[in-house]
């Protein structure tokens, strides 16, 4: 049996051979910060030969490669299973993996599931909670047949008079919502922040109900283009993998008919997003788009606002927020200007 050790991808060496195998199995191409976001990798040794490797980020497994000459299934099982190790070690008994779609029997070998599947690729996950008991743990969210049941996915960083107007929107048209907050924490406002804000901000409305999106929904695992700079290719792809996800299981297990989103005339990502929605959801869910709304001349977004916490312009920005948001500002103001200063970033969405 081949040797499995931790591979240190911070020394330039070891990154360029690790890079150089990725490489030769057709995975390259991806934007630096996929790796700078990777927590462990290892690499499968035989007779000190590099055979195989992977990694994990968060519970995503990533970078799966296995040379051909190997023994069938062997090696690959071995990599699979030290990785699915160590995160169960660590807690993480739920764990997703996209990859291409020659791997995916290998996948179901190990005890995977397929969630979507493209020709690009196959979003799999295993172990618990899955997607299906996910789902139907959503207090309050699974609709009835008849019932006219609409979603908004959104990060909300923060929760704009934009956002409020697209909530409004919805429930004004639907018997129920049910808003799914993204919950990758990559943002300038922290999950449990954005996850706040929109409930309270939307708690007067008895039609609205404000959810964790998990990892289904505009997550790391489905839609990681959403928070790093991608090219056009990788944002088709991912959206592709996200649209449907919502639509074959989010959807159809919640009733939910209709997807509601902001008109995007700024944000190149979510631009290409709201087309792939349009494209995939239909006839099982429709899809509509609201005109951002505008405060005098002013498109309202969450980008305005960031910007101006970073250059301490609140007063620039008080139009634009509902008064709940605008007094969090206020008493974070400090902590976040220090999280910008200490890199955290304010483009995208």
């Amino acid at each position: 049996m081949a040797e499995i050790r931790d591979l240190m991808i911070k020394v330039p060496s070891i990154r360029h051979q690790w890079l150089t195998f990725l490489a030769g199995h057709g995975l390259q191409d991806f934007p630096p910060a996929e790796v700078a976001g990777v927590d462990h990798v290892v690499g499968l040794y035989e007779n000190d030969r590099l055979v195989g490797t992977g990694a994990t980020a968060g519970n995503i497994l990533k970078f799966i490669a296995v040379d051909a000459s190997t023994p069938p299934g062997a090696y690959f099982n071995q990599i699979v299973s030290e990785l699915q190790s160590r995160l169960a070690a660590a807690g993480q008994l739920h764990v997703m993996v996209s990859t291409k779609p020659q791997y995916e029997k290998s996948f179901h070998y190990v005890g995977f599931q397929t969630l979507v599947h493209t020709h690009w690729g196959v979003l799999m996950e295993a172990g618990t909670p899955t997607i299906t008991q996910y789902l139907q743990g959503l207090s309050g969210a699974t609709g009835t047949i008849g019932e006219r049941r609409s979603a908004i996915v959104m990060n909300a960083n923060p929760f704009t008079k934009g956002h409020r107007y697209l909530v409004e929107q919805a429930a004004m048209q639907s018997d129920a919502v049910d808003i799914f907050v993204v919950s990758t924490d990559r943002s300038l406002f922290t999950t449990a922040e954005r996850l706040h804000l929109v409930q309270t901000n939307t708690a007067d409305l008895a039609n609205v109900h404000v959810y964790l999106g998990g990892d289904y929904m505009v997550s790391y695992a489905t839609f990681p283009a959403y928070f790093l700079a991608s090219n056009d290719t990788i944002i088709n792809y991912q959206t592709t993998i996200d649209a449907r996800l919502f639509r074959d299981w989010v959807a159809k297990i919640l009733h939910i008919q209709t997807r509601y989103v902001g008109e995007e005339p700024l944000s190149h990502t979510t631009a290409i997003y709201n087309q792939v929605l349009q494209k995939e959801l239909p006839p099982q869910v429709q899809v509509k788009v609201i005109p951002r709304l505008k405060v005098g001349r002013t498109i309202v977004t969450a980008t305005q606002v960031r910007s101006a916490i970073a250059q301490n312009k609140l007063s620039e920005i008080r139009s634009l927020l509902p008064a709940k948001t605008w007094k969090f500002i206020q008493i974070h103001q400090t902590e976040l200007e220090t999280r910008i200063k200490k890199g955290m970033t304010i483009r995208g969405n």
